[in-house]
């Protein structure tokens, strides 16, 4: 019985402690931790890691650190039951560990590039036996990864090591003594202490959220759409976050249950089911826009990935990066920065919702260490600015590592060889309500099947031009309906504001032609004759 020892210790009905019982209800999506600051005889925290259905639990005296050149002391105790994850408050004296209990960090964690929870377990098992056990938190104190290392001195003396990545900081998190679930500390706790308050700053969160006006739940929301940017800036009005390449997604969240859908408002729910479900496990009310990407082996989000999950590829991931609505409070015209502090005590940093964290000030950093990284780019967004569902605002600039543009497909020429299915694809896109043709691509299908293109195609056929204005374009031109979307990459915008060698990336299923709209800078070529893209 892997709860024995936890079972001796302790006298059923004279300590609030949960039993040694199994856990209930279905099992989570994701592993858990939790990290309990215990102010028995002598104040020490307990970090604890959900593996193989219990919380495999280890007593640091001296509290975890986020600085990698500190090595803390972790002594491996009892296993605990999965439900003292949830557990706080004060074992009575003359029992095992009697004191004051507070939850002060929860969240979930997995293996280092793991895929899923049983790709997680497997590899942590195995680090656990080994005696080297790595692992990722996502907190709300706790983020990045760390490291158990078993010392030769004793069979349960174990080192708590912080590995250098993004999180990495000398600045002492243990000063962040609230309990992530009441609010209180273990001195309030010890007197029945008042009122729970939110950790970090959650004073400011209620008194912004008294601020916002009492309405119904929108339905249906146009999510607010973003401004081009040539290049990065650093601005201390402004904070950055990185541009996913994925599906762009709004979620309702209320008591009929869950809705998520994209830009053209198509259910992502059904093709989506574990953000969805996860989503579920929130039990909020609000309203939520994000993004959802397919991660790589390496942690990196592919769109191709993401087009081919049906197949299991790639680990889904639901980054929330604004929210617009919270118990019964309408969120828009509220700044930024006090909507992203009330969305990050909402969301878990890991599983398949996550918080989409930002830097402040320094763009032109995190511009180059997104291109490093090879992620599409980023997105600039004033620290002061309102929510405005379905505008396109320069409040948000997106400042891409690649020049592309999306583009309405209006129709394709004639192959000029055998084996081909169509010569090149006419491009639009749309100006002040109008369609203008802006250029054609004949350098593939950017992975998708040309043959089944090539039959949508057909399917959308017409007999008239679909531009406002009809391009001189060679005999041969098959038009279509203006309703499929594809990106296209290109090298610049002509005087004559055409697209120069324009190539195919891909499809944009998730989104409609009318949001095939020319960039701000596009837009000003295509008028003025500007050369820039």
């Amino acid at each position: 019985m892997k709860l024995r020892a936890y079972k001796e210790k302790r006298t059923p009905g004279r300590t609030p402690e949960p039993g040694p019982a199994p856990r209930r209800g279905p099992a989570a999506p994701h592993l858990v931790f939790v990290v309990h600051k215990h102010a028995a005889r002598r104040l020490h925290y307990d970090l604890r890691l959900e593996l193989g259905g219990v919380l495999k639990s280890f007593a640091v005296p001296k509290g975890p650190s986020l600085d990698p050149s500190v090595r803390r002391l972790a002594v491996q105790v009892e296993d605990h039951p999965y439900d003292y994850k949830d557990f706080e408050g004060v074992i009575p004296e003359g029992n095992y560990g009697a004191g004051e209990v507070i939850v002060w960090d929860r969240g979930f964690y997995s293996a280092p590039a793991a895929k899923d929870k049983k790709d997680s377990e497997k590899a942590l098992l195995a680090g656990l036996e080994k005696g080297d056990l790595k692992f990722v938190l996502a907190g709300s104190k706790l983020k990045g990864e760390f490291a158990l290392v078993k010392t030769r001195q004793d069979e349960k003396s174990w080192l708590l090591l912080k590995k250098k990545d993004g999180f990495a900081t000398s600045a002492d998190v243990l000063g962040k003594d609230r309990s992530v679930v009441s609010g209180r500390t273990v001195e309030e706790l010890s007197v029945g202490g008042g009122p729970a308050r939110p950790e970090a700053g959650g004073g400011a969160v209620d008194e912004a959220l008294q601020k916002a006006p009492l309405r119904p739940m929108p339905r249906g929301v146009e999510p607010m759409l973003a401004g081009a940017a040539k290049k990065p800036f650093d601005h201390p009005g402004w904070v950055f976050e990185v541009k996913w390449d994925g599906y762009r997604a709004v979620a309702e969240l209320g008591k009929k249950g869950v809705r998520l859908y994209s830009r053209n408002k198509k259910s992502l729910a059904e093709r989506f089911p574990a953000v969805a479900a996860a989503l579920k496990e929130l039990a909020a009310e609000a309203v939520l826009d994000g993004e959802i990407v397919a991660a790589d082996k390496d942690g990196r989000p592919s769109f191709q990935l993401l087009q081919d999950h049906s197949a299991g590829r790639g680990y889904l991931v639901y980054y929330v990066f604004d929210i617009l609505f919270y118990r019964g409070r309408d969120l828009t015209g509220l700044p930024l920065t006090e909507r992203k502090a009330l969305l990050k005590g909402l969301l878990p940093a890991a599983g398949h919702v996550r918080y989409s964290e930002h830097v402040p000030k320094d763009g032109v950093n995190f511009f180059r260490a997104a291109k490093a990284r090879g992620l599409e780019g980023i997105v600039a967004k004033r620290a002061g600015s309102p929510y405005r569902a379905g505008a396109r605002s320069p409040d948000w600039l997106k400042i891409k590592n690649r020049v592309t543009q999306d583009c309405v497909i209006a129709g394709f020429t004639r192959p000029r060889g055998a084996g081909r299915w169509f010569g090149s694809l006419v491009l639009g896109a749309y100006r002040n309500g109008e369609l203008v043709y802006i250029g054609h691509s004949g350098g593939g299908t950017g992975g998708a099947d040309p043959g089944r293109l090539h039959a949508r195609l057909l399917a959308l056929a017409r007999k008239s031009c679909p531009f406002a204005a009809r391009p001189p374009l060679e005999t041969g031109v098959t038009w279509v309906k203006p309703e499929l979307v594809c990106e296209v990459e290109y090298t610049e915008w002509t005087a004559d504001g055409l697209l120069r060698q324009p190539a195919m990336l891909r499809l944009r299923e998730d989104k409609a032609a009318r949001e095939a709209a020319l960039e701000t800078a596009a837009a000003a070529a295509t008028e003025n004759g500007r050369t820039e893209p």
